[in-house]
């Protein structure tokens, strides 16, 4: 009898854990990987190959000769060239009534952006941010490019 109060309580505690806001939501997974491309992920370093989770507060850096298409789950498609850093700042999607809200960090690089559902019902629940502005989405496709380091 004890042992199956134990084993109910791991059951227990392993669903609390699971279900915990502490634990990191999925944006999206990674569709395409050339060259040199990682994810900087709560102080690791993860090789971001095809089908790899994008997760938000995810850095995905792409190396001299790195891209990387990215599909997040609104169906939001970025694509980095070389020398990118991007970081998911923000992503809450709710698949039924398609609201959600997306922003994300271009540090250096480029980005090329095709928005997805969360920009077609609500254009101003995403933005997509540089060191020195902000852009918010009122197209559907664009190109955004940053010179310098940006690595913060």
């Amino acid at each position: 009898m004890i042992r199956s109060h134990w084993a109910v309580a791991g059951v227990v505690a392993v669903s609390i854990l699971a279900s915990s806001p502490l634990r990191a939501e999925q944006a999206g997974m990674v569709k395409v990987s050339k060259g040199v491309v990682s994810i900087e992920r709560e102080g690791r370093k993860l090789a971001a190959t095809v089908g790899t989770p994008v997760q938000v507060a995810d850095r995905v850096r792409t190396g001299e000769d790195g891209s990387v298409g990215i599909t997040l789950r609104d169906n939001t498609l970025l694509s980095a060239g070389p020398n990118s850093l991007i970081v998911i700042d923000r992503f809450a999607y709710d698949s039924v009534t398609q609201d959600g809200k997306v922003s994300v960090g271009i540090r250096k690089g480029t980005l090329a952006v095709a928005s997805g559902r969360i920009a077609k019902r609500t254009p101003e629940s995403v933005d997509f941010h540089t060191p020195t502005s902000i852009l918010g989405v009122r197209g559907t496709e664009f190109v955004i490019e940053v010179a310098g380091n940006g690595d913060e």
